[in-house]
């Protein structure tokens, strides 16, 4: 199998497989879907764990903090696991802690799966994976709300997949159009109307590291030689280095004389064994 490593940065990157004799068509649309979906997953999680601490939306015209509600004399209705929500966005009666772990168990694996650990563990990513933790996201959700959520809430908006709710993410501008995503490898774009092959070549054991980006956007920037993990640690050390050379610098010629090494009666005391004897 042919491996695209598709990489944004060290924390935004996965694998895909596929074949020599894929379409490129097939095969950028496949990665700006599944591109999307880790996306949406993401968001859909960090909307998930609200609705498992502070239950439902609030609809549009009845949101703000609980508290200020109650000091005007609003009647605020708090169930047994109320929660007030310090946004003021959602109804405070969450599920209860047992229904809320269940939440935060799927949560924490769908996130595993979009982890860029996934990279390293050499696991390939895949729009029915992706697609199973959404659906298990799903099965959580209606086991908390088995009445349904409200149609304004973002989590219901989310799990069927109307990309409107997605305007509340700060991931919004990331998102691609499947039919109008480019693909580069080495400062060259992947045409939609050749195969896999014919820019890659026919060997099938073959892994590029590729970008994935908006049509029109021209020839990705070039990874810097260094990580920028890296290169803090090169600085580093490098004015560790320096610290050092100026302090020598600094010093005075004979300072050497207070050394053990320039001791004139050094060997004299190590024989007598007084050599390790310090003044008070």
């Amino acid at each position: 199998m042919v491996v695209v490593h598709i990489k944004l940065d060290d924390s935004n990157q996965f694998l895909y497989e596929t074949t020599c004799g894929t379409t490129n068509e097939d095969l950028i649309t496949n990665l700006a879907s599944i591109w999307n979906m880790r996306l949406k997953l993401q968001f859909l999680v960090d909307n998930v764990r609200e609705l498992a601490k502070h239950g439902p939306m609030k609809p549009p015209d009845q949101r703000g903090l609980d508290e200020i509600k109650e000091e005007e004399g609003v009647k605020i209705e708090k169930g047994q696991y109320y929660s007030s929500d310090p946004l003021g966005h959602r109804t405070g009666n969450g599920p209860g802690p047992q229904l809320a772990d269940t939440m935060e168990k799927v949560c924490l694996d769908a996130l595993a799966t979009i982890n860029k650990n996934q990279v390293a563990m050499k696991v390939p990513m895949s729009q029915e994976l992706l697609q199973e933790k959404m659906d298990n996201i799903q099965g959580a959700v209606i086991m908390a709300y088995p009445m349904g959520l409200p149609e304004h809430d973002v989590v219901k908006g989310l799990l069927e997949d109307n990309e409107e709710f997605m305007d509340g993410s700060s991931n919004i501008a990331q998102l691609l159009d499947p039919k109008e995503a480019s693909l580069w490898w080495a400062g060259k774009e992947f045409f939609r109307d050749q195969k896999v092959g014919d820019r890659l070549g026919k060997n099938e054991k073959t892994k590029v590291v590729a970008k994935l980006q908006k049509k029109g956007s021209g020839p990705p920037a070039r990874e810097p030689a260094v990580s920028e993990s890296e290169r803090s640690a090169m600085m580093a050390h490098y004015f560790k280095k320096q610290e050092e050379m100026k302090k020598l610098a600094e010093a005075d010629d004979d300072e050497y004389h207070g050394s053990i090494w320039a001791d004139s009666t050094g060997l004299k005391s190590g024989l007598r064994g007084t050599g390790n004897i310090k003044p008070y």
